[in-house]
């Protein structure tokens, strides 16, 4: 009889785990079917109200409605879900009802059982836990969509440790949510909004497929490490150095880093009775954004190999506010051809030369439609709000997708796969300048490193460039 159960609960088992995927899908479509359609409702119902005030109030308590289903979506789906709240909950790209809800569900994925943990350990690297580990702790730091975090001290040298273990079963279900994701940005970028999203969802698969080889992110762990240390006197940020013979594709151990998350920073400040408005809090401030910068600057221009992932949870701010920039599971390589390029973006940003940076979107293959007689502005303002991290003064919040953007002037028929990752780190970039109440270009910053770059590469001076804008001006206007 009890042979007769297992045997029942082993069917059960098998059953349950077929019919997730669909159950899964089932469950995303009615609950994006649901937050779309209010939405629609409300653009609908804003054409019968006159009244400004009344239509604002209108749209607060449907993004605040929409902001708790979108929440409920991403915490009780988890997975891919949650790296969804993560590029969403940015004020530069959401309402803020959705940043204040969704920014909560950083490092808040399920944890999974110690002992299923103690398994993975055991199984990745062939031997008894208790012979590894004098002390782990059982609790993890951080727990996101594709993995947790546990502190521990190695047996052997006694050296504090971060202990990163795969989420078992997490990268079926991950490519399950990819291609829903996929399926809704096919219908958004038909009906909605004039940019390419589905090229964005096919680099996010390919990052993803990535993020569960820890083999492969113990590699690029050690090459930004490296890149960084001989590039500079002392690097920008802090990498963590990877334990040698502890890594596995499923397991991987690295120096434990010590720091304040960068979403508590403000409140760290306070403990120690720094104004974190005042003038010291700023100085700080203002020197953790231009090592973060900088350390992009360098990886993007100079070696087009890249930490694509800079989201809050990700960076620690150490003693003497030193920055540590961690999780590798998502870099990228620039081809040559598109980093050159991209450097010749960074100087027509920073030198506000439009013609110039429509040149560098037909490099950078970049296709795009005008629906504005004014092209050359909105193709630069465009370029703007998605390659650097500069805000209007007085502005707070500046969206690709705003209702005042250039992508309702220019429209964006295709856009490289490669770039995504650019892009994404940018608007993370612009979150943390956003909220730290700074004003600060990027582009501006990385000019010397993208001149550099193209003058090491043989590539026209931007100074040639000037003059040829100049020109082109003089032979328009006069």
């Amino acid at each position: 009889m009890p042979l007769a159960l297992a045997q029942l609960q082993d069917l059960r088992d098998r059953i349950s785990d077929r019919l997730r995927p669909w159950s899964r899908s089932a469950q995303f479509w009615v609950r994006a079917a649901d937050i779309y359609t209010s939405y629609k409702v409300c653009q609908l119902r804003e054409g019968f109200v006159k009244d400004e005030d009344e239509r604002e109030a209108m749209w607060e308590q449907q993004h605040e409605l929409g902001a708790q289903k979108m929440y409920s979506l991403c915490s009780e789906l988890g997975g891919l879900f949650l790296k969804a709240a993560q590029i969403l909950g940015k004020p530069d790209l959401a309402p803020m009802a959705w940043v204040k809800r969704l920014v909560t569900l950083c490092d808040q994925a399920p944890a999974t059982p110690f002992d299923v943990v103690r398994d993975v350990v055991e199984k990745q690297f062939g031997k008894n836990f208790d012979d590894i580990f004098e002390f782990f702790d059982v609790e993890p730091v951080g727990s996101a969509s594709i993995a947790q975090v546990h502190r521990a001290r190695l047996k052997l040298s006694k050296t504090d440790v971060a202990v990163k273990v795969q989420h078992p079963g997490a990268e079926h279900l991950m490519m399950v949510d990819i291609r829903n994701m996929q399926a809704m940005a096919l219908f958004l970028q038909k009906y909605d909004i004039n940019f390419d999203l589905f090229s964005a969802t096919k680099e996010m698969e390919k990052q993803i497929c990535y993020e569960f080889d820890f083999v492969r992110e113990a590699r690029a762990m050690e090459r930004i490490r490296e890149f960084l240390r001989v590039t500079n006197k002392k690097p920008p940020v802090m990498v963590p150095r990877v334990i040698p013979g502890m890594v596995s594709r499923e397991v991987l151990v690295m120096e434990f880093i010590k720091g304040t998350p960068i979403m508590n920073l403000g409140n760290e400040m306070a403990k120690r009775g720094i104004d974190p408005g005042g003038k010291v809090a700023a100085m700080a401030k203002q020197k953790i954004l231009s090592d973060l910068t900088l350390a992009y600057g360098q990886m993007i221009l100079k070696d087009g190999f890249f930490h694509a992932d800079p989201h809050p949870g990700n960076i620690l701010i150490c003693k003497d506010t030193e920055v540590a920039l961690l999780d590798y599971g998502q870099v990228k390589e620039m081809p040559e051809d598109l980093r050159l390029a991209y450097a010749n973006l960074v100087v027509a940003m920073a030198d506000d030369d439009f013609l110039r940076a429509e040149e560098s979107f037909r490099e950078l293959g970049i296709r795009t439609w005008a629906i504005s007689d004014n092209k050359l502005e909105e193709l630069f303002q465009l370029s703007l709000r998605m390659f650097d991290t500069r805000l209007p003064p007085g502005v707070t919040v500046m969206s690709p997708f705003a209702d005042d953007s250039s992508l309702n002037k220019i429209g964006v028929e295709s856009f490289p796969e490669e770039l995504f990752s650019v892009l994404r780190t940018i608007q993370l970039l612009r979150g943390l300048t956003v909220g730290m109440g700074l004003t600060f270009s990027c582009a501006k910053h990385w000019r010397p490193i993208a001149e550099e770059a193209l003058l090491k590469a043989g590539r026209q001076s931007a100074s040639k460039s000037r003059r040829q804008n100049r020109s082109f001006l003089r032979r328009l206007f006069w």
